[in-house]
């Protein structure tokens, strides 16, 4: 999630491991640890786009690194700045603090490496987006509460928030599943994928992306007091050998797309100006404006990459369609099976 997010989950979890009166200090070090692990967005390279795709959410937010890395935070805090904490209160805090910055990533729909180095596998368990406010501020505020006024239950209790929201997540999440089925079967689509994430900071508006005969579809997915949907595009998948017949199978670009197809759990496609998109995400959920992706070029040499390109700029436009689909404007009601649409 963003640093905000993981600095107070962390700071409100170093907070129940001393006593009172050193709660200011273990938020410090607790926060800190929390937003640590994304230290890798470092790890790039001039000559290579892709590096970047392997290393975040990798070994820094591995499950057993997180000793490593707490030890890593604690130990030039605890010598550069002046605080009342043992040397074992700073790395408890730490610890605490850096053991949830991996978790709270695999909530989220990008994909953590919480098993590196025994797998290479991106855990996503889709409960929350990367970016909620409902989920953050009252988080944020019981931590710094609990530290102002040296009282550990309001960390708690920002615990209970946050613990509590994400299982909300996990009840909406299958909520979506559920409409998303229901909507499939309408169509009479029998997918051989299907992919249910929540939409950009709400759980309310859920994007649908399914696998269907070569081609991928994109949907939106509200779910309030019930559900319904907004009805999306469909856009060819990636076929390479079709699609670029004249790329060398031992070339480096290549071995870039096998590399984006690892990152993008082989969700990509083509889009009308030929770049291989990540199908994934989108700022409007039912729509299929991608994030981020690839262009392969042409005539290159065997050892030249691709070239990466990203545009998470919002237009006015995808604000207001945004804001429309959250208020449940011209939603699309689901019809169970057995029922037919009420009469006028």
């Amino acid at each position: 999630m963003d640093p905000v997010s993981q600095g107070a989950l962390g700071a409100a979890l170093s907070q129940s491991t001393v006593r009172r009166e050193k709660l200011a200090a273990v938020a410090w070090f607790g926060a800190l640890a929390g937003m640590a692990p994304d230290l890798d967005i470092f790890i790039q390279s001039p000559t290579d786009p892709l590096l970047f795709l392997v290393f975040h959410r990798q070994f820094t937010h591995a499950l057993v690194f997180i000793p490593v890395g707490a030890l890593l935070v604690a130990w030039p805090l605890y010598r550069l700045f002046r605080h009342p904490l043992t040397w074992r209160d700073a790395y408890l805090a730490s610890l605490a603090g850096y053991a949830t910055h991996g978790l709270l990533d695999a909530c989220t729909t990008y994909g953590t490496q919480l098993f590196w180095p025994f797998s290479d596998a991106r855990i996503a368990w889709n409960n929350v987006s990367v970016i909620d406010p409902l989920f953050t501020l009252p988080l944020l505020a019981l931590a710094i509460l609990a530290a102002h006024h040296d009282k550990p239950r309001l960390a708690l209790i920002g615990l209970a928030w946050a613990l509590f929201y994400l299982g909300i997540g996990e009840v909406q999440h299958q909520r979506a599943i559920g409409a998303a089925q229901l909507m499939i079967a309408e169509r009479g689509h029998t997918p051989t994928r299907l992919s249910v994430k929540p939409g950009f900071a709400n759980l309310l508006l859920w994007k649908v992306v399914y696998e269907q005969r070569g081609k991928y579809y994109v949907d939106a997915v509200r779910v309030a007091g019930g559900a319904c949907i907004y009805p999306g595009e469909h856009v060819t998948k990636l076929d390479l050998p079709r699609h670029f017949p004249d790329l060398d199978p031992n070339s480096q670009q290549a071995r870039d797309v096998e590399r984006f197809r690892w990152f993008s759990a082989d969700y990509l496609a083509i889009a009308k100006d030929g770049t291989i998109i990540d199908m994934r995400y989108s700022i409007v959920p039912n729509q299929i404006d991608a994030l981020w992706g690839i262009r392969l070029l042409r005539h290159a040499e065997v050892r030249e990459h691709v070239e990466w390109w990203s545009n998470r700029d919002t237009r006015s436009d995808q604000r207001d369609k945004l804001l429309r689909m959250l208020a449940g404007q011209n939603c699309k009601a689901l019809i169970a099976p057995g029922r037919t649409p009420a009469a006028g």
